[in-house]
This record gives structure tokens, sequence and C-alpha cells, in this order.
């Protein structure tokens, strides 16, 4: 299956309802159809300040030549391309490479976690996995879990332990073991700003002082199916510790994935990952122009 196809799958709740309402357009597009328009995308999660800015985008178009119905869905793809464009993929230069994980309880972290790991490996790399979020009950034992199921090693510590200290082991184990990718589930939770600040400047002091100048990314898994919250999430993550991109989990399980658009227009944290099923592959590399063809287009079903 393509990405497309992919795409199309897991927007598949959220494009019904858009395609309901487009569907009734007809004849040339006017102000009060842009206003219509805005209403709609505001209802799929895209957010007011971005269904506004999209529209504009529109109403400019209209200005240069007229739009009718007919060109509404490929003008509004080509509009959300341009938001949310360009991709960006994980970033992987040296070896190893750190991927820290965060978000809150519930997103669906930990399978994230596993999910990219298979991916990973998938591309040819040797993957390890540090379980440095000691602070809630059985995360080790979830990623242990996750861990065999991919086949790759991990490093764990006990329950309440320094997380910065099972980042040393594990960065120092990747080494010795010619690692590729360190995955390391590490701050799950936003109780407090300043504990998770004082969490990650830890770690980062152990990763420069073990590891300097290794490639890092700062993944924040958000829940799809929360709209809105989620984007106030990532909102406060992103303040609070330097995100560098979403893994938007639960994609196919909502009418709310609109919300990807807002995250990469008003944040500009770019999404590199879609979580679009339950079964371990599937995780896939987000495509900007692939989400908003699935979303907006009509076109045959294969």
């Amino acid at each position: 299956m393509g990405f497309f196809d992919i795409f199309r799958k897991s927007v598949k709740k959220t494009k019904q309802n858009l395609s309901l309402e487009l569907d009734n357009f007809s004849g040339k597009i006017t102000a009060d159809t842009l206003e219509e328009l805005e209403e709609i995308l505001i209802l799929a999660d895209v957010g007011v300040t971005t269904a506004g800015k999209i529209c504009s985008k529109l109403g400019e178009r209209i200005k240069r030549r007229n739009i009718d119905s007919t060109e509404l869905r490929e003008n509004l793809c080509e509009i959300v391309t341009e938001l949310m464009e360009p991709d960006e993929p994980l970033v992987m230069e040296t070896k190893p490479s750190v991927v820290l994980v965060v978000g809150v309880n519930g997103v669906g972290k930990t399978t994230s976690i596993g999910k990219l790991a298979y991916w990973l490996q998938g591309q040819g790399k040797k993957v390890l996995l540090g379980a440095a979020d000691t602070f809630r009950a059985a995360a080790g034992e979830q990623l242990g879990v996750w861990a065999e199921r991919v086949g790759c090693q991990m490093i764990k510590h006990a329950e309440g332990a320094d997380p910065a200290a099972v980042v040393y082991d594990s960065i120092t184990a990747a080494k010795a073991r010619n690692v590729d990718v360190l995955i390391c589930d590490t701050a799950g939770r936003l109780h407090t700003k300043k504990n998770l600040m004082e969490e990650l400047a830890k770690i980062d002091r152990v990763l420069e002082r073990e590891a300097p100048g290794c490639s890092r990314e700062t993944l924040l898994v958000l829940d799809a199916t929360t709209g809105q919250n989620g984007l106030n999430q990532a909102r406060e993550f992103a303040a609070a510790c330097g995100v560098t991109g979403i893994i938007l989990t639960k994609l196919d399980g909502t009418a709310k994935g609109g919300v990807a658009i807002a995250i990469r227009d008003q944040l500009g944290l770019p999404i590199k990952f879609v979580g679009t099923g339950e079964s371990i592959g599937d995780l896939t590399p987000f495509s900007a122009a692939e989400f908003a063809r699935a979303l907006l287009l009509n076109e045959d079903e294969e």
C-alpha cells in the first residue's frame, strides 16, 4: 500500500465530514462561500486562526481569477500543502543518533516508540531503547514488551530511578554496541513545567558530555482524537522542552484530523510520523502533499 492509500484510509473520518459540506457548494466561490468554508474547517479542528489563513489565501486566488466549486478542492489542497511543507524527516546524521520521546499518558507514547523502533530497523538501523520514563509505574515493563516484540535491546533501571542515569547507561551501551539510533522514553508527563525542564536539562547535560555533537530529536506524541486540546498540549511541551517534531497517533480514529494542519501552521512544528492503525507497521512518515491530497481531493478508490 502506497503512502497516499495509507493516508486516504487514515483520514477517512475527517474527510467524510468535510466532503458532505464541500459537496454542497456550487457555482462561483464568493465572500459568503469563504465564510461558510471557514466554519467547516473549524469544525474539522483546523482551528480558527489556521482556517482564517486558508480562506484568506483562497480569497487572494479568487481576486486573481474566478474559481468555481469544481476547482475548490484542488485549490484547498494546494494551499494546505503549502502551509504544511516542507516535510522534515528524522535527523540521524551521527552514530549513535538520539531520539527523546515525550507526551502525556494515554496518547500512545510507548506504542509509538515500539513502532518507531520497528520502522527504523526496517531502514537497516540498529536500535536501542532506553526506559528513562521512570516516573510512571510499569512504563519500563511496557517498553520491554515492545523491545521483545520488535527484537531490539533495552536499558532499564528500577522504577523511580534518575532518568538521566538511565540515559547515561543507554548512551554508553549504544556506543559500545555500535547502535545507530537510541530511543529514550522520557518526560512522560507535564505535571509542572519546572520539573519537566529540570529533568530534560539534566538529560541534555548527560548527552552533551557523553555524546557531544550527536544528532538529536525530541518528538512529542499527540493523540489526534483530542483535536485542539492536542494543539494546546503541543504548545505547552514546545515551550517546556524544545520539541523538534510530532508523532500524531490515532489519526484513523478521528474526524478531527484537521488539527495536523493547525499544529504545523500555528506552532511551526513538523509532523514526522502519523499512527495509522494498531499493527506494528502502522507508523508512517508524514507527507504534507499526500495528506492534503487524501483529505481534500475526490479520487477514485482502488
